[in-house]
């Protein structure tokens, strides 16, 4: 067995003897079905304020290469046409919300949406999708979406680009809040698939070279709305 090998699965083994009590310090609140508190000291700490939580955001965006953006709502156009502009877009598919609906309007893109019928060999030809999310998660700089709100499994896949539009109450501080929002808005009725996008997608599987964009969009772009300018 070589040194990767072994390395993988001691860490395994030692994840499997870690005791399942779910908690984080952060919360001060025990959740038996969220994340071991055994966890918690691999995961980075999160000021739970909304200037600790932004703050804790960006920066894993920038280590994820994630393209992150907070405007106001009065400007949220402009911004999403500065960013048409910048990355060339063409076309677009989306799915209906109202951050989202505000920003197809201002790309002035053909396209179609996903929320009725549609043809998945189209949406591969399409340059830039737009969802909505569940939340954002500070501690991970991820974007928690599923299949029921966010225009079904495949709007944040197949398209090579991904425009994710958050509002500013919606940056949680970490995974076990990220949990209790679904298990609380969610309860026993799950959508078929919950996701959690951390950065555009990647693989390190040729000779550990980072590739983006191996089994899904190659560039992520968040956009937080914010309350105060």
């Amino acid at each position: 067995m070589n040194d990767d090998r072994a390395l993988v699965f001691s860490r395994i083994k030692e994840a499997l003897q870690t005791p399942r009590d779910i908690s984080h310090p952060s919360s001060g609140v025990s959740h038996p079905a969220s994340v071991s508190s055994g966890y918690a000291s691999w995961l980075p700490a999160v000021t739970d304020t909304p200037a600790g939580r932004l703050a804790a955001f960006k920066e894993r965006s920038e280590l994820l290469k994630t393209e992150f953006i907070t405007t106001t709502a009065d400007n949220l156009a402009s911004v999403v046409a500065d960013l048409k502009t910048r990355h060339g877009w063409t076309s677009a598919a989306w799915h209906s919300a109202p951050l989202v609906d505000e920003a197809r309007q201002a790309l002035a893109l053909p396209g179609f949406s996903t929320d009725g019928p549609y043809d998945s060999a189209a949406l591969e030809k399409i340059d830039v999708s737009v969802t909505g999310c569940d939340c954002l998660v500070a501690q991970t700089g991820g974007v928690l979406a599923n299949s029921r709100g966010t225009g079904g499994r495949t709007l944040s896949i197949l398209p090579p680009h991904h425009l994710v539009i958050a509002r500013e109450n919606q940056l949680l501080a970490d995974l076990p809040a990220a949990f209790r929002l679904v298990q609380d808005r969610y309860g026993k009725d799950l959508p078929s698939m919950l996701c959690f996008e951390t950065g555009p997608s990647r693989t390190g599987d040729i000779e550990r070279i980072l590739v983006l964009g191996a089994h899904g969009p190659k560039k992520l772009t968040v956009i937080l709305v914010t309350d105060n300018p």
